[in-house]
């Protein structure tokens, strides 16, 4: 498990775990948000289960190599990756070294160590800037609107090509912006809570219009852990994709809105157009989905938010060690 210390890496990992599976987890804990949050998942949800994570950094060749001969894995969940639609624009090397370099040394390694699976995390971002939900998979993915989603279309690629290539049986996943308790502090929910109970102006992008299909982070596990065990048909190329979104967008207006009832506080709104990079609105398809694992995302939004903020005042309070 590539990212184990991240939002769905370290869930997927405990999840894993506690069906019984024998989980080894790798993240590279670099600062693009507090590695104190990746430290204390891993304490709380990989240690009590059990699981290891190992400092590996996954754009080091030889690194990746001598993990893969330590390990020996039969399934490969990547999920680490340089996140973030914003931080792309003025750090575009981040997201060469971690998506791209780090990407390719992962699909050598699944190639020469015979992995019987590799599912890894793309992104919603693909779709560009679509205003004809729901998004499916056989849509054009070819006009990305910022770095991340073009490493991300070429992480598609990529795993295409290996898989014809070689025979890899590989699965990628489209994730529609996921939310909940131990969520990234540069989302939405995180980042918007947090001025909310500040009492501080909240910066809404595209005046509040744009449309997301926020989902929950125990639906995206499900989503993770089922298709793992279903690899795509040994044929070439042996490759899938599949979103995995709540296929109920809402306006981030909305969002707000609810979570500051959630958090029992009155918003403070500082309307603004959108930002570089941006999207519309995004919007998941999941027939494919559920049509192969039977499964498809549903928590409602007010209930999710609830979740996220009951484990947010437990950070904040620092009750987790």
């Amino acid at each position: 498990m590539t990212g184990a210390a991240g939002f769905i890496g370290s869930f997927v990992s405990a999840r894993l775990s506690q069906q019984g599976h024998t989980v080894h987890g790798c993240d590279n804990f670099n600062d693009y948000y507090d590695p104190a949050l990746k430290r204390a998942r891993v304490a709380h949800l990989l240690a009590q289960g059990g699981v290891p994570c190992d400092a590996v950094e996954l754009a080091d060749a030889a690194a990746v190599r001598t993990l893969f001969y330590r390990v020996k894995p039969a399934v490969v969940v990547h999920l680490a990756a340089q996140a973030g639609v914003r931080y792309s624009i003025d750090h575009p090397e981040a997201y060469v070294q971690s998506n791209l370099v780090g990407f390719a040394n992962m699909l050598e390694a699944c190639r020469h160590h015979a992995v019987a699976h590799l599912v890894y995390a793309s992104s919603s971002s693909v779709y560009g800037d679509r205003v004809d939900p729901p998004f499916r998979e056989t849509h054009d993915t070819d006009s990305p609107v910022s770095l991340y989603a073009a490493t991300k279309k070429a992480n598609e690629l990529m795993a295409h090509t290996y898989s014809h290539l070689y025979g890899l049986r590989a699965t990628g996943l489209r994730f529609f912006t996921v939310y909940g308790p131990w969520g990234r502090p540069d989302m939405a929910a995180f980042s918007f809570a947090e001025k909310l109970l500040a009492r501080q102006p909240l910066p809404v992008f595209g005046h509040g219009t744009l449309q997301r299909d926020f989902t929950y982070i125990d639906d995206v596990v499900e989503g993770v852990v089922r298709v793992a065990f279903a690899p795509p048909p040994a044929a070439k190329p042996a490759h899938e994709i599949f979103n995995i979104g709540n296929h109920a967008p809402v306006t981030v207006l909305k969002f707000i809105e609810t979570l500051a009832a959630a958090l029992g506080v009155e918003p403070v709104l500082q309307m603004l157009p959108m930002q570089p990079g941006d999207v519309t609105m995004t919007c998941a398809d999941v027939t494919r989905l559920r049509e192969r694992v039977g499964f498809e995302p549903s928590t409602p939004l007010d209930g999710g938010l609830r979740r996220f903020v009951a484990w947010l005042r437990q950070w904040k309070g620092r009750e987790f060690g």
